[in-house]
């Protein structure tokens, strides 16, 4: 494998991090966003039920199983692509390492996710070789998502147009990838000085032609599949939880699209963790589909914590645990 002469000099964790007050602006977005939503719905959420929850515990542990074994097939995917660029590494690292990017998960687009890049320059990994792992990843999840939504899609009209962005987005960055001289681009970028913008796109530029390396056949439809398995058995969480919430039979198929659905809107509103659209749409989406409103935001809480809120938690003890090892 070739190696980027640049990788040592660029630390994706100081070039991520950003200033305290920032942070704590965001948290403090989200807690006047949290306020308003309770505000705005505290009719719907004073009706709210939790006695379904107390007799059905059992099924909203095995939907936290399941959110679980989602992150356990998106490890081995990971550590498929490690191996695909040439470094075999030990599984407990490339879990923790892994995992350790769900800690930045409410950052737009997830893309703070790609602080795990750190952990892999003492390997001899070059950062533009895990952006490129990392950018066929989000890529094929994307592509999993539109597959699940298709299975509500005739029903719901409205978001159709949500569906036709997302495959717009996923075939023109495939094409790009695969048609695209992107090894030529680098070269002459090489030979430009422009400053920090140059110093950007030959970032980009470099995880492009990284990300060609998952692109053969098997690679990509492997990925895919390992993808499937893994939003398919999150988004299943879903429809375990809404049998003990209430009475309204929810199809497996409608309920995995319901969550895809929800989690595309999320990706393409670019807020930090689909925060606030992830969370409006799906509660839309379950009310059209028979629930009250009290069900389905609390429907849509439980879904949210054993998904987005799990991951971050999870993330941070892995953060805490690389930390105390190096």
């Amino acid at each position: 494998m070739h190696s980027d002469t640049t990788a040592t000099t660029i630390n994706p964790e100081a070039s991520l991090s950003v200033p305290i007050w920032r942070r704590m602006l965001v948290y403090g977005v989200f807690g006047i966003f949290a306020l308003w939503c309770l505000l705005a719905f505290r009719r719907d959420i004073a009706q709210i039920d939790l006695a379904p929850l107390r007799a059905g515990w059992l099924a909203v542990l095995a939907a936290g199983g399941l959110s679980l074994l989602n992150y356990a097939l998106r490890v081995l995917r990971w550590r498929w692509y490690l191996v695909r660029l040439g470094h075999v590494l030990p599984w407990r690292f490339v879990a923790l390492t892994f995992m350790a990017g769900f800690a930045f998960t409410l950052s737009p687009g997830k893309l703070g996710e790609m602080v795990r890049a750190r952990y892999y320059q003492p390997h001899g990994i070059a950062v533009s070789a895990v952006t490129g792992a990392f950018f066929v990843e989000r890529l094929l999840d994307l592509v999993v998502m539109i597959l699940l939504a298709v299975a509500v899609l005739a029903d719901l009209q409205a978001y159709r147009s949500f569906l036709w962005v997302a495959m717009a987005l996923v075939g023109g960055l495939v094409a790009a990838i695969a048609l695209v001289p992107w090894t030529r681009v680098a070269q002459w970028l090489d030979a430009q000085s422009l400053g920090r913008l140059t110093l950007v796109a030959k970032a980009v530029v470099r995880m492009f032609v990284s990300a060609r390396l998952f692109l053969s056949p098997g690679i990509l439809l492997g990925g895919l599949l390992i993808g499937l398995l893994a939003w398919s058995a999150e988004a299943y969480g879903l429809k375990l939880v809404a049998d003990v919430i209430a009475p309204v039979q929810l199809s497996v198929p409608a309920a995995m699209g319901i969550y895809a659905i929800a989690i595309i809107v999320g990706a393409l509103s670019f807020l930090p963790g689909g925060l606030g659209s992830t969370e409006a749409v799906m509660a839309a989406l379950l009310v059209a589909h028979g629930f009250h409103m009290p069900q389905a935001i609390l429907l849509t809480l439980i879904c949210r914590l054993l998904t987005l809120w799990l991951a971050v938690v999870i993330g941070w003890a892995c953060v805490w645990s690389l930390r105390r090892s190096s």
